[in-house]
């Protein structure tokens, strides 16, 4: 039973850090492969308050959410005047640059060792420690980011951005800020992620570098493309089978070292396949090409 809530918790997280992206690769059309960077902000930003200031849980939170909503305008300010592929090399930058600084920065992120001991959440009083209490923590933050985003794309500024993702250059001659559009949703998708950091971080208790890298982001994209571009419920499909199918691995009695590289070549063979026969993945509106 521990075992199925673990796992539930994992969707979980993994549901808002795709449906965050969501909002830039599936409705915005803009692919960004820096969305682990702002999970990782969110992480030590909230496990740091909490173990050198000893900041409550809602406090951490908050500032984590802010935080990574700073990086995001810092990121997407400069790189979203770049188009395709440009942009994605520079949302690759960040990420690699974010990782060396988590990685190096001994003294204060704790660097290869991480950080150990992070407090779990006290919610008013209430401390909360077991499985089913983070599930339902988990399900209560994965449903209003869920909320905020469903909110977003069915307003006047989410048919803003089909329109970007349909056709940038229109909507640029029909008088409507481009680039404002972009920055807001970049920095919306950074913001949210950084909640799905702090309920990591709070639920393992531990943190290293290697949880924030360049794969990871790819992994999140992968749940996104999977489950289907521009689908908000598409994301909670695919966070459900990306995280609990390679799991049925375990099942089969394989060693875990070749567990581990059966599993990435799932990811990657289910990535190719849905991007040959079925691009928009299982729920989408929109073939992902770029």
């Amino acid at each position: 039973m521990e075992y199925i809530l673990h796992i539930l918790i994992l969707i979980g997280i993994y549901t808002i850090l795709s449906v965050s992206l969501n909002l830039l690769v599936g409705y915005t059309g803009i692919l960004s492969i820096a969305h682990a960077a702002f999970y990782g902000v969110g992480a030590y930003v909230a496990a740091l308050m909490a173990l050198k200031l000893q900041t409550p849980f809602l406090l951490n939170l908050f500032l984590a959410i802010i935080a990574s909503g700073i990086f995001g305008a810092l990121v997407g300010i400069p790189s979203l005047r770049l188009r395709d592929d440009y942009f994605v090399i520079a949302t690759f930058a960040f990420q690699i640059i974010t990782f060396s600084i988590l990685n190096n920065l001994v003294d204060f992120t704790g660097g290869p060792l991480g950080l150990p001991g992070i407090p779990q959440p006290n919610i008013f009083g209430f401390e909360i420690t077991t499985h089913i209490e983070f599930l339902i923590l988990v399900l209560i933050l994965a449903g209003i980011t869920f909320w905020i985003s469903n909110r977003i794309v069915k307003s006047p500024f989410g048919r803003l951005l089909k329109a970007i993702r349909e056709d940038e250059v229109f909507v640029r001659a029909s008088g409507r800020n481009v680039s404002s559009a972009k920055i807001k949703v970049f920095v919306i998708g950074a913001s949210l992620a950084s909640i799905a950091g702090v309920i990591y971080a709070t639920y393992i208790t531990y943190i290293d570098p290697t949880s924030f890298t360049i794969m990871e982001s790819i992994f999140i994209i992968s749940i996104v493309i999977i489950g289907g571009s521009a689908n908000l419920k598409g994301s909670i499909v695919g966070a459900a089978v990306l995280i609990a199918l390679p799991e049925l691995l375990r099942f089969i009695g394989l060693p875990n070292s070749i567990a581990a590289n059966i599993r990435q070549i799932l990811y990657g063979a289910l990535l190719v396949i849905f991007m040959l026969w079925r691009p928009q993945g299982f729920l989408g509106e929109y073939k992902f090409n770029k």
